[in-house]
Parts: structure tokens; sequence; C-alpha cells
């Protein structure tokens, strides 16, 4: 699959992906990686090392601070796929160094998958 590049880089993990939109800032803990949202499909899971798949950022301006924070606290995704980024989370992944892509058909990845993303691409592991 091939994406617009965000920020540029290689990265490798298993697939955390949720199908709702995430709110960075209050939920996403950067001392601890731990997502805390009530009812969310990622509560109490943890982004440290995964790929994190998610179709948009909702929220505060204050995500972008959240993205650089995990990466200073080592608890920063490995990598984030997105179907459409917008401009705080674009942002975060610069300042945060985290390999993002968007513009992805989020639907042929699956939770726990393990995925490439080098660049542009995102290559699934073979089976």
């Amino acid at each position: 699959m091939k994406g617009r590049v965000i920020c540029d880089g290689r990265a490798a993990g298993r697939v955390l992906k949720s199908d709702v939109p995430l709110g960075l800032f209050g939920h996403l803990d950067p001392k601890t990686g731990v997502y805390r949202e009530a009812g969310h499909p990622l509560d109490g899971k943890c982004v440290k090392g995964r790929v994190l798949v998610f179709p948009r950022a909702k929220g505060s301006t204050v995500g972008s601070y959240i993205l650089y924070a995990l990466r200073k606290t080592g608890k920063a995704p490995a990598a984030m796929v997105l179907a459409e980024c917008d401009t705080i989370v674009a942002v975060g992944a610069i300042i945060g160094a985290i390999p993002c892509v968007d513009g992805v058909d989020l639907s042929a990845l699956t939770d726990g998958a393990q995925v490439k993303v080098e660049g542009q691409e995102v290559i699934l592991a073979a089976r």
C-alpha cells in the first residue's frame, strides 16, 4: 500500500488499530503511552513500539506536544498510518520523529498484524 509521507522514516511493528478517531491530549498519557478514553476501542492499550493505525485525530492542538513527549519518554509508537492526517498530528510526527503516512486505505490493516512502514509504503508481513 502506498500513501503520502508526512514524516519520512522506516519502522516495523504490530498494528494497533482504531476505526474511530483518537484524541491525543487528555487521552494519551506521554509518561506511560497508554490511551485512556472510556468506550474507545484503544482504552487501556499502550502505543509504545506499535504501528498506530487510525482514521484521523480529534481535539486539541496540544496533541502535537503529546506526540513529541511520547518520543522523549520512550513511549512513542513506531509509526503512524492514517486515512487523513491533520496539521496537529503532522507537526507531532515531525517534531517527535515518528514515521507517518496518510492517504492509506486502512481496511487491509488488522489489529496485531505485523507491518513495515518505509517512506510512503506500508508493507504487510508475509504470513
